[in-house]
Formats: structure tokens, sequence, C-alpha cells
């Protein structure tokens, strides 16, 4: 079945609103505890979109499929060329490539829209299925910080994951 990407539209923040707090309250993709509300997930989008962000939507068969967005890795206006991604595929569509499209089409946007660098943040474990789904998107690591975060009951580990976007550092930004 074809899936289709295309910019999120206020209409989906209830599915990924659903798709989310599935991961606040079951996962370690975030660190976050309490599931916000679909208001604030349309607030965050909001404040993303008139940044200049891609926020993505996949669907597969007209349904819902995932979302992939970009945002500030750090707020310093040194860092304005590096972004985060996150991404997010709905459990019954793991393992169809769902994430690969969001996150190959992300990384095309982020990289037409001159950014440098795209850090992914992750939760453990470093031989999980999110460090490898990162790593063949040409992500490496570049960082470990043992026990900075804390759910579950668990103390957890944060993954700094890297990979250039464009010419990376080989040359100055055209808009410095």
């Amino acid at each position: 079945m074809p899936v289709e990407l295309r910019d999120a539209v206020d209409a989906d923040f209830d599915a990924i609103t659903t798709l989310y707090a599935r991961e606040v309250e079951s996962g370690v993709a975030t660190y976050e505890y309490d599931v916000p509300d679909a208001a604030e997930m349309r607030r965050r989008f909001a404040a993303l979109h008139a940044a200049g962000y891609p926020y993505l939507v996949a669907e597969r068969d007209g349904a819902f499929a995932g979302y992939a967005y970009a945002s500030s890795f750090r707020a310093r206006i040194g860092y304005r060329f590096t972004v985060e991604s996150s991404v997010y595929v709905e459990h019954a569509q793991h393992g169809q490539g769902i994430g690969r499209l969001l996150m190959e089409r992300l990384i095309d946007l982020c990289t037409q829209r001159g950014y440098r660098q795209m850090m992914a943040v992750i939760g453990p474990p470093q031989d999980g299925p999110s460090v490898r789904f990162h790593e063949r998107l040409g992500f490496r690591i570049v960082g470990v910080l043992p026990g900075t975060g804390r759910k579950h009951g668990r103390w957890l580990d944060t993954i700094l994951m890297q990979r250039a976007l464009g010419d990376g550092t080989a040359s100055p930004p055209d808009n410095e």
C-alpha cells in the first residue's frame, strides 16, 4: 500500500496526540510524564510552524500512520544551523518503512532550509531499534549521557546521534 507524506494540518492532532500519549504512558522515546492534550500538541505545532520547521504526517491507505518534525536543537543563536529530529510511527505500522520515509523527507526539507546538522536524542538502549534505525539513515552516536533521565522507576541514558546535512561543516552557511 502506498504511503502519502504531507505537511501536518490541524485535523491531524487528535491522531498525533493519541500516538504520542501511548509513548508518554508506556515508552521511553520521550521522558515526558504527563500526556499533553490535543490543544497543547496544537500549540507546540503552531510554535514550530511559526519558526519555519517542517512537521510531516504519513498516511497509509488514507489512515494516519505516523509523524515527524524538526525543532531547535538548542535555543542559543549559535545553534541555529542545527535541528533536532523527532519521529513517531503507529505500532501496527512498525517495520513497514514509514519511519524511514518520514525521516528521509525531513532530512531533505531541513537541508533545503539551510540547516547543517541534525541531532537525534534517543532513549535507551544503545543497541536498540531506534539507534539502528538512525544509523541506517547516516546518523552516528556522538555521546551517551548516563542516567540523565528517569522514567518508569528506572534511570535512563540519553543517546545523542548526529548526521550532517548538505555541506555540514565543510563550508559556511549562506545566511550567516
